[in-house]
């Protein structure tokens, strides 16, 4: 019977932790890289903006070949998206919300399985000398499991930093041929 006493407090304790503690961990993320492409803004913009393009360079599709897409909607415009399903990149959504050719591209971008999230999508570009400076960033709300995985993990920086560094590596080269 003691035993069994001494279990459930531990047991409450550690539910009041995860709980309690969760409430102190960040609430939202932030991810941001950028580079530089020698491409007109026009051409990286239609790279980014049309999904048929998105997928040739985006490092989740590289990375989950077993992947089925499924577009709808009018590239480089408001409406337009994608469904994925794979194995190893689970199941979602990405929709473009706002489109300003040329200059900015959101999306929003829902992850359904194997964990259900939210998390907004800007691609911002800007003409510099030589070509164009694109801009990805990715934020969103963390639920009180997403805290405690951001900080087991090391934070969303840590766990996708690199993949937005592979996809912008892969859109640049992709662009800089056409």
């Amino acid at each position: 019977m003691k035993f069994l006493k001494i279990f459930l407090m531990v047991l409450v304790v550690l539910i009041a932790i995860f709980f309690i503690g969760g409430t102190l961990l960040p609430k939202t993320y932030s991810v941001s890289r950028s580079t530089h492409i020698a491409a007109t803004d026009t051409l990286v913009y239609k790279n980014i903006a049309d999904f048929n393009e998105f997928l040739k360079w985006n490092a989740w599709s590289k990375m989950d070949t077993t992947s089925k897409y499924e577009l709808k909607g009018t590239a480089e415009q408001v409406g337009h998206q994608y469904h994925w399903k794979g194995e190893k990149s689970g199941e979602g959504e990405m929709i473009i919300v706002s489109a300003s050719p040329y200059q900015q591209v959101k999306m929003d971008l829902k992850f359904i399985k194997p964990f259900e999230s939210l998390a907004n999508v800007t691609f911002d570009l800007s003409k510099e000398a030589n070509g164009t400076k694109v801009t990805w960033t990715m934020s969103g709300d963390n639920n009180i499991i997403g805290r405690w995985m951001c900080l087991v993990m090391g934070g969303m920086d840590k766990m996708i930093g690199k993949d937005f560094e592979s996809g912008l590596q892969s859109l640049k080269e992709m662009s800089e041929k056409q």
